[in-house]
């Protein structure tokens, strides 16, 4: 999957990362992963959910993974934080 064909889900509104998953598609992309990490992956998650419900109702989700990824603090010290990976596509031509 292209790398631009994945939208990073962070402090914005909701519905700024919905226009971006309905643009990669409305550009032809036939994948588009919605990446989240932390207290963001709600977000990601209603993200998907609108972008499938509300607007491309043909949209089907593929896969759902989650992880957990070590991050390096300001004091050098690390923390474990949880990330999703829900990765959407649109019907075969």
């Amino acid at each position: 999957m292209a790398e631009d064909n994945t939208i990073y889900v962070g402090s914005k509104g909701v519905m700024s990362y919905v226009l971006a998953v309905v643009t990669q598609f409305n550009q032809g992309a036939d994948e588009v992963e919605v990446k989240a990490r932390g207290k963001s992956i709600s977000r990601a998650v209603d993200v998907a959910e609108i972008v499938k419900n509300k607007f491309l109702d043909e949209i089907s989700i593929d896969e759902i993974s989650t992880k957990t990824e070590n991050l390096k603090n300001d004091d050098g010290s690390e923390s474990k934080v949880s990330a999703i990976t829900i990765k959407m596509s649109a019907p075969q031509k």
